[in-house]
């Protein structure tokens, strides 16, 4: 298993899905890792283009069979995790890997790939402009959002463990500084 890895992580709400849509329309080479969770799905997902859906009890017996590179309970009874078959079909094509994950997924994707990853924490202007953006999308309820919020707060505080922190207070700002960043990588041998 060999190859190069560009993780993107945020607290819920900073952008990173958005950003990590440009980076695929800008590098050819990157092709992204769908997650695997075992939430139910929203309005208009599909399993396995924005998830693997599994079941709780079906995620348990993939984490027992060693088959996740990383997995996290994100909240009780919610786990997501990166399949390895995922990572390694990607690395099967020469291309790179290219990760939307939570905090904590991209703190140990990057702890163990070391430098064949590529880690950006995408850090929202502020707690209030967050808190803002996760209530435009009307999906959280006020118990979810203080949840989220909360867990925000934690994240932040970790952002100087990723290898670069881009800040999304201005979103083409942010895609231009991320491309840079991406570039640079795939550039380095």
């Amino acid at each position: 298993m060999s190859g190069k890895l560009v993780i993107f992580s945020a607290p819920s709400g900073a952008g990173k899905t958005t950003i990590v849509k440009k980076m695929l329309e800008q590098f050819s080479s990157l092709e992204f890792s769908i997650s695997a969770c075992s939430r139910p799905k929203r309005n208009g997902e599909i399993n396995d283009v924005d998830y693997h859906f599994l079941s709780p009890s079906e995620f348990q017996k993939k984490i027992e069979a060693g088959d996740f590179v990383e997995w996290e309970e994100v909240y009780p009874g919610s786990y997501y995790g990166t399949l390895r078959s995922e990572v390694e079909c990607i690395w099967n094509k020469n291309h790179v890997v290219i990760f939307d994950v939570d905090v904590k997924g991209g703190l140990k994707l990057k702890a163990q790939f070391g430098n064949a990853a590529l880690a950006i924490f995408i850090m929202p202007p502020s707690i209030d402009e967050l808190k803002k953006r996760l209530e435009c999308r009307s999906t959280e309820s006020a118990e979810t959002l203080a949840t989220r919020i909360a867990k925000a707060e934690t994240e932040i505080s970790v952002a100087s463990c990723f290898d670069q922190i881009v800040v999304n207070d201005n979103l083409q700002k942010a895609i231009s500084e991320a491309a840079q960043l991406v570039q640079l990588f795939l550039e380095k041998r």
